[in-house]
């Protein structure tokens, strides 16, 4: 929210980024045990303008309150919760705790621990790091408005068939040859905004939210690779986002939208030859060489009619 301060539009917020926390929970025999860790990043909007105009900080919400209060709240929790639900109770918190506060944004990024099997059974405290990151944001006013978000950064997809660039534009910088048959790689950034606009509006099931997270991340990667036999041609990552972006809001209709930022991870076809020799390697979409820069960028956001991303 702008203020008018000495002729001037003057904004601001203040948080505490990067605060890192590991909460188990242990089943009521005490054997079993589940696990996570999370990066918060906290940023209030608060009536705390003397601060910065009049050196008054009798209205500030200091960091380090910031910071231990993720730890205490993490404690509170008694039964385990998804990073949505511990991002929303830490919104709420602060603008219901701070009169001050008008605004709570709130940012958890989840580290893929994943529970280990030994000789197929599933340990019982045992947990290894996986790739991609479950991320969360819920932005909490104090009429308790909501805006959530969740995501997945890092998760990297690869075909080795069924992918091919055909069509586009030719010029005189073009040197890319068209083709039918490439590799597809990405590593795929998403989120996507749930239609809740409210705190209470959101559902009270355990866990429902990581459910969620894992549903839509197998929906993308399924409609990637398409069926186990066979798979689906991709005519492009345009065209592949696409497709991925429309099965989420197919799929799950308390989603109203979601963005996809999918580089184009190349890899490169090799021929190889000498003129004492000759062909020392002949491609054959067999042999490549795997770059990851430069990279194609390519993003998209898909939205019903209502939404209102």
């Amino acid at each position: 929210m702008a203020k008018e301060m000495d002729g001037f539009n003057f904004e601001q917020r203040h948080g505490k980024a990067r605060v890192r926390v590991g909460r188990v929970w242990r089943s009521k025999d005490g054997r079993r045990h589940s696990m996570v860790e999370w990066n918060v990043n906290i940023s209030l909007l608060s009536n705390c303008t003397g601060a910065y105009v009049r050196d008054d900080n009798s209205d500030i919400v200091a960091t380090d309150t910031m910071k231990n209060t993720v730890y205490v709240k993490a404690k509170e929790c008694s039964e385990q919760l998804s990073a949505e639900e511990f991002a929303i109770l830490l919104g709420k918190h602060f603008t219901s705790f701070y009169p001050q506060v008008f605004t709570a944004i709130v940012k958890v990024v989840e580290k893929p621990w994943e529970r280990v099997s030994v000789n197929g059974q599933a340990h019982e405290h045992g947990f290894k790091l996986g790739s991609e990151k479950h991320t969360a944001e819920a932005i909490v006013q104090k009429s308790g408005i909501l805006q959530l978000t969740s995501g997945i950064e890092g998760l990297s997809l690869l075909k080795t068939t069924k992918s091919g660039f055909e069509g586009f534009i030719r010029d005189k910088y073009t040197a890319l040859p068209e083709t039918r048959e490439r590799m597809l790689a990405t590593e795929v950034t998403a989120s996507w905004r749930y239609s809740y606009e409210s705190v209470s509006s959101i559902p009270q099931k355990p866990l429902y939210f990581n459910e969620c997270y894992l549903n839509v991340k197998k929906v993308l990667a399924d409609t990637f690779f398409g069926p186990p036999d066979g798979g689906v041609y991709s005519a492009s990552v345009q065209s592949t986002l696409f497709h991925m972006a429309k099965a989420v809001l197919s799929r799950f209709m308390d989603i109203s939208s979601v963005q996809l930022k999918m580089p184009n991870i190349h890899f490169l076809p090799v021929n190889i030859s000498s003129k004492d020799i000759g062909v020392i390697v002949k491609f054959n979409d067999d042999v490549y060489l795997p770059t990851d820069e430069p990279h194609g960028s390519i993003e998209a956001t898909l939205s019903r009619f209502w939404s209102k991303m």
